[in-house]
């Protein structure tokens, strides 16, 4: 017999529903890649970054092994070198300042504006030096950063917008595409991202022919031709057999980003009445895809404790601004360096979001929510939180 908390069972993302509805096109794909024995490279590859650069708008998609060696690589390839400085939100998941770091460049973090939690353009411009030669906003839970703001301030000093994508497949900010308006992008296809693989696979956007060559062969051990190496590089290449699973659920990318704004859309009719809640809203020109649907709690970490236990699988993205990790504490940056992402930090909570979510499930998360918030005397003291 079912215990009440198995019954309220609803994960955050649900990789086995997707994986269902693509299971026969990508058995089919898989024996094929090993009836071929085309593991590196090949027709799915090929097949993929040019899907996927289609349905960006974009001219350029080169795979690549994963989301940090995408980002690297489209530093490299945009000749940001070792001591430039590299100018990102303190709010992103680690890997958007480990490329960074990974070339030998600095990164310099500026806080996150309060609504959005998107990079701040103004903090962007007060952190500008000498030594600046990029700025890489983050399109953070499926919303699309203003990189119109910071546009002109790139151009009058010469700085290169690299995007960090992996959050925003299909997002668009006044019809432009997230990933095709800087020099070049970085996207992840981690499992549980609106575009995920069956494991690590990433890829660089871009419009510029020659910084897509430089990148495709800097991720190809500094080679366009087997045993010719004209630069030293490394190996951040695609696997054939994530390229499959790709081109399957690539198909169906405009759909279920669909289907993630119809639940977005209820989750803000059903939060309406909880006042104790901040519901995220979408920026207008934005045309946001979800990837995560972020409210703001008080009493954070008990509500989160609360909603796990009843068997639904909230989570935080992210509780550390970088410059709070021991990885960055060498920055030399204490708590009130970045206070709208510190404060962010202990409000934010992860709600179930993916396109199998029913709505039933909706209203379950709500209703457990509800309870949660009612039984604390302090969920209306935000100044205590």
């Amino acid at each position: 017999m079912k215990t009440e908390t198995s019954m309220l069972n609803i994960p955050l993302v649900d990789l086995r529903a997707q994986q269902e509805e693509i299971s026969a096109e990508v058995t089919s794909g898989l024996a094929e890649v090993f009836a071929t024995t085309s593991f590196i490279g090949g027709a799915p590859v090929t097949e993929f970054e040019s899907s996927y650069a289609e349905f960006l708008g974009a001219k350029h998609c080169i795979g690549t092994s994963n989301g940090t060696d995408a980002l690297e690589l489209a530093l490299r390839a945009a000749d940001i070198h070792a001591g430039d400085e590299v100018i990102l939100p303190a709010n992103t998941f680690i890997a958007t300042a480990e490329a960074v770091c990974r070339i030998g460049a600095i990164p310099v973090l500026v806080d996150v504006d309060p609504q959005y939690l998107l990079i701040d353009p103004q903090a962007v411009e007060r952190a500008v030096t000498k030594k600046t030669r990029a700025i890489m906003p983050v399109h953070l839970y499926g919303q699309s950063a203003f990189i119109e703001q910071l546009e002109p301030l790139a151009a009058v000093h010469e700085l290169a917008i690299i995007e960090d994508a992996a959050q925003s497949q299909g997002a668009t900010r006044h019809g432009r595409a997230a990933g095709t308006i800087g020099v070049a992008a970085g996207t992840s296809f981690y499992p549980g991202k609106n575009l995920g693989a069956a494991g690590d696979a990433g890829a660089v956007i871009t419009n510029d022919p020659a910084l897509a060559e430089r990148a495709r062969i800097l991720g190809a051990h500094g080679s366009s031709t087997k045993y010719e190496h004209d630069v030293v590089g490394f190996n951040a290449r695609m696997d054939t057999l994530q390229a499959v699973v790709l081109n399957a659920k690539l198909k169906r990318l405009a759909g279920w980003n669909a289907k993630r704004r119809q639940a977005a859309d209820l989750y803000g009719q059903l939060l309406a009445e909880l006042p104790d809640v901040v519901v995220p809203q979408s920026a207008p020109g934005n045309e946001d895809v979800w990837h995560l649907y972020v409210i703001q709690v008080p009493t954070r970490d008990r509500v989160l404790r609360a909603l796990n236990q009843a068997g639904i699988g909230a989570g935080i993205h992210y509780p550390y601004p970088l410059h709070l990790t021991k990885a960055f504490a060498s920055l030399g940056q204490q708590t009130g360096s970045f206070p709208v992402a510190e404060q962010a930090a202990t409000r934010i909570l992860s709600l179930p979001l993916h396109p199998h979510i029913t709505a039933e499930e909706q209203h379950r998360v709500i209703e457990q929510l509800r309870k949660i918030l009612g039984s604390d005397s302090t969920s209306s003291m935000w100044a205590d939180t």
